[in-house]
């Protein structure tokens, strides 16, 4: 069970089918960057964590990240052999995740095949969505889980079983911390905000941008009723990750998005 969040169990759906993963993990969320060397989990010893009662969870920790890791490793090398791409979007519920890939799919069509793996912690409305908009979308219901994991991203993608060349869109579970400590086998990872939210995002979840190689700010037609400032938040988004790429986009107007089609459409 996650020490912070409390994930106990997971479901995945695809079309009209529910599959069963199981998802158990204990973990504290101050990692080197995510999904590759968890060794240096923290800067404290086995000998300190021993001495405090802790070394439990660090071993716990360490196994469970190691294990996701191998998953992951598995899961790009059978991705690469397939030239397929698969991005990770992560951001807090609300964002604009589900309208962004709604607008993507539509735009996408005829162009290149597009699929979505779709985190949630309950129901199959996101994926009804992806559906309607024409995208092949299997469902992930983690119940109390706050994140996906390389092993569920394993069965939906041999759900899906994506054709050669298509683009894998990850819709991961709403949270902007437990999600980016977990490699998924990803090409890459984007973070979407929306001016809706704070524009100290970036400082109040560094890891999360630490961990982004991209982040869109969406909902840039709300920016003339709410108080956020673009140039700042950039600006804090680069504080913790100075190599972040930063977009502006509307999913709903669909200003920006050229500049999205093309870093996502990128093999």
């Amino acid at each position: 069970m996650c020490g912070t969040c409390g994930c106990v169990g997971t479901n995945t759906t695809g079309g009209g089918t529910r599959l069963v993963l199981p998802h158990t993990h204990e973990h504290t969320h101050e990692h080197a960057h995510p999904g590759h060397d968890h060794t240096g989990v923290r800067d404290r010893t086995p000998d300190a964590e021993e001495r405090d009662g802790n070394g439990e969870t660090l071993t716990l920790e360490q196994r469970v990240l190691g294990k996701n890791d191998d998953l992951a490793a598995r899961n790009r090398a059978w991705l690469a052999d397939r030239g397929i791409v698969a991005v990770n979007l992560m951001s807090s519920p609300g964002a604009g995740k589900t309208t962004l890939l709604e607008r993507t799919l539509r735009d996408f069509a005829g162009r290149r095949p597009v699929a979505v793996i779709e985190g949630d912690q309950e129901t199959a409305l996101d994926a009804d969505r992806i559906r309607r908009a024409g995208g092949t979308v299997v469902q992930i219901n983690t119940g109390a889980g706050c994140h996906l994991d390389a092993e569920m991203v394993h069965g939906a993608l041999t759900t899906l079983a994506p054709e050669p060349g298509s683009l894998i869109l990850v819709e991961n579970v709403g949270n902007l911390v437990c999600p980016a400590l977990f490699d998924l086998g990803e090409r890459s990872r984007a973070v979407i905000i929306s001016v809706t939210e704070g524009t100290d995002k970036p400082l109040k979840y560094p890891y999360m941008f630490a961990a982004a190689d991209l982040v869109v700010i969406n909902k840039i037609d709300l920016l003339p009723h709410v108080d956020f400032d673009v140039a700042r938040c950039e600006e804090y988004a680069r504080s913790v990750n100075p190599d972040v790429r930063v977009l502006t986009v509307s999913a709903t107007t669909g200003e920006g998005m050229a500049a999205w089609y093309g870093w996502v459409g990128q093999p």
